[in-house]
């Protein structure tokens, strides 16, 4: 434990971090080493000793517009004095259809219909739901198989563990994912795409898979195909030009559902709302959470099309056509925060932000090639990873340990094995990416 209380507390007050077991966390060496957050503002988190730690990865890949952002504070303080909750079934609030229909007002033209969840994980598992549903409701059941693709991250539920290629999330569970899943390979190789700015020229040959996979298993059995349009946890891995392409037409040519999971892609994150403006390749289904909301307050959920949609609007009108759903979908709060936030993302003109630092910001990450350990660099949008060679018996050791210095000297970036990643807010200055940068170029020498 610290010595250090949080900002307006003694150490008598100080919670106990023992009743905590956290997500995604070493638990025991975390404790010993406590990083405490008591405040956020714009682009920077407050420590527990008062330390400004400028945020380099938006909160988890969410507060896109940075933190507590005055128009969606207001938004969600105001929402409170009118409706805390309003049931989910059967009823609902106006909030939830206001913010459906500026979702999909704003969203590629393919895309009428909004389902809300509250999180990437749920909006996953809702894709994949809907996806098995719409060819049973179409008459089509055989298809029952799902395939994703390896580094896969698409939440924690069973289905999108199963979908999803993380070995670590997947091996304690291995007997209970989902059956008949199978997985296109990943499209990340040093060897041919080392250093790639933007979408790398090699690998579009690695969509043709999907087309063994589809010989293998018969089209008449796969329902859908999942996968993220630029793969995020898996260390930022960016689609090869043309790859996106060939994965959609033989989507198309067998009937099989194409959904883009893009949790972390949408909301400006690569320049645009969503994927499609970005490379010009639409899905049936879009999965969003994160920045909806700016990470103020969870939501979640799913873009589908009208041919999905109106596939289920059949039988009697007073059946319910889909049985899924949860007691917060689109909860009051967060369907106040998601309007206030599609505001900001347009009037502060956000999305045409990242684009314009893109460039910047790519200049910044690939100038830390030629540093001690790094491998490989690799970016997207206002998205990047620092590839460091593993340190031989300790994996992901000398990632964790930049991890540190970096938080030391008041960066928070994040790591996963031996890979940095940052992506900072759409609203970060060009003085604050070379901070970043240089932070973490002092953290590279610094570690052996």
């Amino acid at each position: 434990m610290s010595d250090t209380a949080p900002i307006g507390t003694s150490k008598s007050e100080r919670p106990d971090l023992d009743a905590l077991w956290m997500p995604f966390t070493h638990n025991r060496y975390f404790k010993k080493n406590p990083r405490l957050i008591v405040a956020a503002e714009g682009v920077h988190y407050t420590s527990e000793d008062g330390r400004q730690i400028l945020d380099a990865l938006s909160g988890l890949w969410c507060c896109n517009a940075g933190h507590r952002h005055p128009k969606i504070v207001e938004a969600v303080k105001a929402q409170l004095d009118t409706l805390d909750y309003a049931v989910a079934f059967q009823a609902h609030h106006p909030k939830a259809f206001e913010l459906a229909e500026k979702l999909c007002n704003a969203a590629p033209d393919a895309f009428k219909h909004a389902f809300f969840t509250n999180s990437g994980s749920e909006a996953c598992d809702t894709a994949l739901k809907i996806a098995l549903a719409y060819h049973k409701a179409r008459g089509d059941g055989s298809r029952f198989r799902l395939i994703g693709r390896e580094k896969g991250y698409h939440g924690v539920g069973f289905g999108g563990m199963s979908v999803g290629g993380m070995v670590a999330n997947r091996k304690a569970f291995a007997s209970a994912l989902i059956p008949g899943v199978d997985h296109l390979p990943h499209t990340h190789n040093i060897e041919q795409m080392a250093y790639s700015r933007g979408q790398p020229t090699w690998g579009a040959h690695l969509a043709e898979d999907l087309a063994r996979l589809i010989a293998l298993h018969d089209a008449s059995t796969i329902a859908a195909v999942m996968i993220e349009p630029m793969q995020g946890s898996g260390g930022v891995i960016v689609p090869p030009v043309g790859y996106l392409e060939r994965i959609r037409e033989l989507c198309t040519a067998h009937g099989i559902l194409l959904i883009f999971d893009e949790v972390i892609t949408g909301f400006g994150r690569i320049g645009e709302l969503f994927s499609p403006d970005r490379f010009g390749v639409t899905p049936d289904l879009i999965t969003f959470a994160k920045g909806i909301t700016s990470g103020m307050v969870p939501l979640g959920g799913v873009l589908a099309t009208a041919e999905i949609y109106d596939a289920f609007m059949q039988g009697p009108e007073h059946m319910v056509e889909f049985f899924h759903g949860y007691t917060y979908s689109g909860h009051p709060l967060a369907c106040a925060a998601g309007i206030a936030a599609l505001e900001v993302y347009e009037s502060e003109d956000l999305f045409k932000r990242a684009r314009t630092l893109e460039p910047i910001f790519e200049q910044a990450v690939h100038a830390l090639r030629g540093e001690s350990h790094v491998v490989d660099i690799r970016n997207c949008g206002l998205a990047a990873a620092i590839e460091l060679m593993p340190r031989a018996g300790a994996p992901s050791t000398r990632a964790m340990e930049v991890f540190h210095q970096c938080y030391d000297n008041g960066v928070m970036v994040r790591y996963g094995g031996d890979t940095i990643a940052i992506g900072p807010p759409l609203t970060i200055s060009e003085d604050q990416i070379g901070m970043i940068v240089d932070t973490i170029r002092d953290a590279i020498r610094a570690t052996a």
